[in-house]
């Protein structure tokens, strides 16, 4: 292994001393707990908006915690849930008197923590709501969406709920918007390679040097086929073949897309991956609208790519052209 470090146990919380010292005017912490991340501007009588996950998917979760995003983050160790008490810290931190949105990935961990944050609020008359990413179509059928793992899709959800809390709109109108942005997103990736925890120290699984493995998860787990690594347009055939199975695109639509790096993928790959995924939309006559490429939902050092596309509205073309701005990410409506 490879890595930066000092002591392997202290990765997560140097990394964020590094964070907190590098952008001291957009971001602090609560309850004398760094991984209880809040904005240092918390506007009064806006919704909340927070999340929370496993550290080691840089900028996720924590890197979309600033203006026209998100408004707090309960930080994890690697690949590891935040406690139910660092969310609720976070969730008394952001709530301004408009109630706390919860935006987070299918993951049982999180689940149960946000779960339990969530009646630790409702007992300080703190009103949650819920919207779970669950953008992942190799994780499970049709029909059982509700099985499916939240990945780099759920970037669409925080821009659709940021933006409607920075409207001023209220909690259950947020609680839509972003609800309605995680219905209309998908989500197919490919791993190269694999991940190294600094913890564990050696790499969580094989894969050999000529193949690739479609549809596996940001933690290594099992995708939907494993063979010979293949040419890029190939590989974005296949893998936008079930986006366009789920998606009723016509002639007209208009999308955005997110070709997102998993952590070891050049951005000159990306976008040759982009490439393909725009000559696709092309041939059906749909506009790539909002385009992003680069890495936006990583897993370690993993090489390999997600492409995310989110089925545009006139709402949701609306809040995902809204300016934001956080120190992982910031875009200017044009």
């Amino acid at each position: 292994m490879k890595k930066f470090l000092n002591e392997t146990e202290n990765f997560v919380d140097e990394m964020l001393d590094g964070i907190y010292l590098a952008h001291p005017r957009q971001l602090t912490y609560v309850n004398d707990d760094k991984r209880c991340m809040v904005v240092t501007n918390r506007k009064s009588g806006k919704v909340g908006i927070t999340t929370g996950g496993g550290s080691g998917h840089l900028p996720l979760f924590l890197g979309y915690v600033g203006d026209g995003m998100l408004d707090g983050a309960a930080v994890g160790g690697v690949f590891q849930s935040p406690s139910a008490e660092q969310m609720y810290e976070v969730t008394k931190a952001v709530d301004q008197g408009a109630g706390v949105l919860y935006i987070y990935g299918n993951y049982s961990g999180d689940i149960i923590n946000f779960d339990m944050a969530a009646e630790l609020a409702d007992f300080d008359g703190i009103k949650v709501r819920q919207v779970v990413g669950n953008d992942d179509v190799a994780s499970s059928v049709v029909g059982e969406e509700h099985k499916r793992r939240g990945v780099a899709g759920i970037f669409f959800v925080y821009k659709a709920a940021g933006a409607a809390a920075a409207e001023g709109l209220d909690l259950d109108e947020v609680t839509r918007l972003a609800d309605k942005a995680r219905l209309r997103t998908r989500t197919m990736g490919v791993a190269l390679s694999s991940c190294i925890v600094p913890e564990i120290g050696h790499a969580t699984f094989s894969i050999g040097e000529d193949e690739m493995e479609i549809g596996m998860g940001i933690h290594g787990e099992n995708g939907i086929s494993r063979k010979k690594l293949a040419p890029a347009d190939a590989v974005v055939d296949e893998m936008m073949e079930r986006i366009f199975a789920e998606q009723d695109y016509k002639s007209g639509d208009e999308v955005a897309v997110l070709v997102n790096g998993l952590g070891g993928t050049p951005k000159e790959e990306l976008y040759i991956l982009f490439r393909r995924v725009s000559q696709l939309f092309t041939e059906r006559g749909v506009t790539a609208k909002h385009v992003w490429v680069g890495e936006y939902a990583t897993s370690m050092e993993m090489a390999g790519a997600s492409i995310s596309v989110l089925h545009l509205d006139e709402e949701l073309d609306r809040l995902i052209a809204s300016p934001a701005n956080t120190p992982f990410f910031c875009h200017t409506k044009i």
